[in-house]
């Protein structure tokens, strides 16, 4: 296989690399709300609980991140699809009627998401044209519905109820078919 080094074949492999989708949000100084989509998003570590997100520096939303002491990070759901491309549109009325409720601490929470951590700055690195997000995990919340995953620009659904559901019966698990997809095209990544 032949490596090419353009910034367009690193777009496309990112875009090849399955992953799920985030809406992170925070609150600046004065109260404002800001948020961003991410699907760049891991755990680092167990003791701590670390995880990891990244903002690109040219986003509008840079400057809260960059000082905020404490953000939220919401792991989506399929339902979540028209939020996580608003969140992701520079400019976008992120929160209006968006469901976000203030947490304790006055920072934007979404309620019914698959996973919902609560973090606290642990440190912030360059990461070249991105800002590289470590918070401490304080608070965890798991939610009923499996997330979706974020693949070559679409999002899936994950094919887990009849799978799960067979092997709590003791039934044989049927063959596993394609999931389904949210054809959504998000240029952005």
């Amino acid at each position: 296989m032949p490596v090419e080094t353009s910034s367009n074949a690193f777009r496309e492999a990112m875009a090849s690399f399955p992953s799920g989708a985030t809406i992170v949000t925070t609150s600046d100084s004065d109260g404002r709300w800001w948020g961003f989509t991410a699907s760049s998003f891991c755990s680092v570590s167990m003791d701590p609980p670390l995880v990891l997100t990244c903002l690109a520096n040219s986003a509008q939303c840079f400057s809260a991140f960059a000082e905020a002491a404490r953000w939220n990070i919401h792991v989506l759901q399929h339902q979540h699809a028209d939020l996580a491309m608003r969140f992701a549109t520079r400019g976008a009325a992120k929160f209006d009627g968006a469901g976000f409720q203030p947490d304790a601490d006055g920072l934007p929470l979404l309620p019914g998401v698959s996973i919902g951590l609560r973090c606290a700055t642990y440190s912030k690195v360059d990461g070249g044209d991105h800002l590289v997000l470590i918070g401490q995990v304080e608070e965890v919340s798991l939610g009923e519905e499996m997330p979706f995953v974020y693949f070559r620009r679409k999002f899936h659904s994950l094919p887990v109820g009849a799978d799960a559901a067979a092997a709590t019966s003791g039934q044989p698990q049927a063959s596993v078919g394609l999931p389904v997809v949210i054809e959504l095209d998000l240029g952005w990544m």
